[in-house]
């Protein structure tokens, strides 16, 4: 999938990295079953209600251009009961880190610009 091509049915979408999910599980178990593990360590919070950290999930995989993340914690968020008004303010965070982002990067470029042949 590419960022130029919108996805029209997420849960076929879900459905389809399931099945490769499970390929590459048949392919390689261990590294499966860390992801898996990883997961679930991060997904066991104790200061953070399920809400919090799904809205934040959503920010970091807007932030990280993650489809399968934006899937899965979109239905976790609505399962949390995260409002679409919370989400929005949650997405909000996500395009001002990566604005963030792109103006201390572009301070590199002048950084590395100044020092260019010199």
């Amino acid at each position: 999938m590419t960022a130029d091509t919108r996805i029209e049915n997420w849960d076929e979408y879900s459905a389809g990295l399931r099945d490769r999910g499970k390929d590459l599980r048949g392919l390689h178990p261990e590294l499966v079953k860390g992801f898996v593990a990883l997961n679930t360590g991060a997904a066991t919070t104790r200061h953070l209600d399920a809400k919090t950290r799904e809205l934040i999930a959503l920010a970091v995989a807007v932030t990280t251009r993650c489809e399968g993340c934006i899937d899965s914690h979109s239905r976790k968020a609505r399962a949390a009961g995260a409002t679409k008004e919370e989400v929005a303010e949650a997405l909000g965070v996500a395009i001002a880190l990566n604005a963030g982002a792109a103006f201390t990067y572009s301070l590199h470029v002048l950084d590395a610009f100044d020092g260019a042949g010199t």
